[in-house]
Formats: C-alpha cells, structure tokens, sequence
C-alpha cells in the first residue's frame, strides 16, 4: 500500500542579502566597515544603529544610504 504524498505550500524564495556587496535600494547598518542589516527608512535604520551603539559604544557605525550611495556615522552619546 502507498503512502499517501503530502503537499506542502511551496516557500516563498528569501531575498538573499550578500555582506560583501552594497545594497541597492533602501538603507543599511555598516558595522565596522560590514554591511550588516537593512532597513526600509533612514529612522528604523538610525533606531537600530543607536541602540547597538548603546550598548556596544567601541563600534563604528553608520547607515549607509542605497541611493545616494552615502555613510552617515551614528554619534554617541546622541546629539541633543
């Protein structure tokens, strides 16, 4: 007797982010000189780099802005 096969959902393909190469469109975090993770908005990518740099302050860390091709670091403590 066979058994019975069972279908599955088939996974949506991930977007695969490479570490060595820029992105192309939205913003990312550069961790000492790394791409690291990617944002949609410079505000979530800022929100993320100061809260890695609260907590590791020896960090150098900048977003990196996809379509002006630009770094801006992120200071700490943050500028009042």
């Amino acid at each position: 007797m066979k058994k019975p096969k069972l279908e599955l959902d088939e996974p949506q393909p991930k977007k695969i982010v490479r570490a060595d190469k820029a992105p192309t469109e939205g913003y990312s975090l550069v961790v000492d000189g790394h791409f690291k993770s990617h944002h949609d908005t410079v505000e979530a990518a800022e929100e993320a780099g100061m809260a890695l740099k609260n907590r590791y302050q020896m960090l150098q860390i900048q977003v990196y802005d996809a379509v002006t091709k630009t770094r801006s670091m992120i200071e700490w403590p943050a500028p009042v």
